[in-house]
């Protein structure tokens, strides 16, 4: 398959970082969608406060919504990276993680990071999906 950057398109989330850094919420390209690093910041502190359970089902619900606007679904999601600042909120995150992909099973990968962009940020997620094709 031969893509070209005619292919590509942004889905911004409307997040004043992403002019300020340069990304996207999610691109497509192609029948693939990549959705960047997303967490659950908010203007009042991170939706769920202190709680990685709560952040991580925020995290999962905006990632869903990027994936729709993109054609796609969690359904079709292939690969998954989170980011966890304390290795202690394995299991809290990983029962959010297992009520949206319990049955769709991505490759994933559970890693502790010394901080996010903020410190009350607990959790990050990264998602890569396809877009599944008409008449499949």
């Amino acid at each position: 398959m031969t893509l070209s950057t005619t292919d590509r398109t942004l889905y911004p989330s409307g997040s004043p970082f992403e002019a300020a850094v340069g990304f996207s919420r999610a691109v497509r390209v192609g029948p693939f969608v990549f959705v960047s690093g997303t967490t659950a910041s908010g203007p009042d502190g991170p939706v769920g406060g202190g709680d990685p359970e709560r952040q991580a089902a925020e995290v999962l619900a905006r990632i869903a919504a990027a994936l729709k606007e993109a054609g796609s679904d969690v359904s079709q999601v292939v690969r998954t990276r989170v980011y966890l600042t304390d290795i202690a909120h394995f299991e809290a995150v990983a029962r959010a993680h297992a009520a949206v992909f319990g049955d769709i099973r991505p490759a994933s990968a559970f890693v502790e990071v010394s901080a996010l962009a903020h410190p009350a940020l607990l959790v990050e997620v990264e998602a890569d999906a396809i877009v599944p094709q008409s008449g499949a």
